[in-house]
């Protein structure tokens, strides 16, 4: 988990191991958007484009693939993160988020980095203190290491 803050040009300053992950990527192109209107990911454009072939092929409830496509494209935009490392969001996505006037909380997870404002990254804390060693327990009897 690494600390951020938004700049007055709505730009997000990467932590160097996520700049020097996205430095070694031969496609620069980042996605920057919130598949939930609570969270922010900034996705290789790569990665992006297999989320939007799973939502193209998800059957089971096209409707919430299609609600889910609509929103990250509508808060969402192509990016590339800049020679000191700052990746621009959308203003329609700082606003909605609130990302502006709180600090924030960037970690990776599933192909993509997660940027959390303040609130929710409390929300989510909270809510992982309830019970990590029953959590813990849960996944390793599923097959975690």
């Amino acid at each position: 988990m690494y600390p951020g803050k938004m700049d007055d040009r709505g730009r997000v300053k990467l932590a160097t191991p996520f700049k020097d992950f996205f430095d070694q990527l031969e496609e620069k192109t980042l996605f920057v958007t919130s598949t939930d209107r609570t969270i922010a990911q900034i996705y290789p454009i790569q990665n992006w484009r297999e989320t939007e072939k799973f939502l193209d092929q998800f059957n089971d409830d096209p409707l919430a693939a299609d609600n889910l496509a609509f929103t990250a494209n509508e808060l969402g935009a192509e990016t590339e993160m800049d020679s000191q490392g700052r990746v621009l969001f959308s203003p329609e996505l700082r606003r909605l988020l609130d990302m502006e006037t709180q600090p924030l909380h960037l970690y990776w997870y599933r192909g993509h980095i997660e940027v959390l404002t303040e609130k929710v990254f409390l929300e989510k804390r909270t809510a992982a203190e309830a019970a990590p060693v029953a959590d813990r327990t849960q996944l390793r009897v599923a097959g975690m290491k």
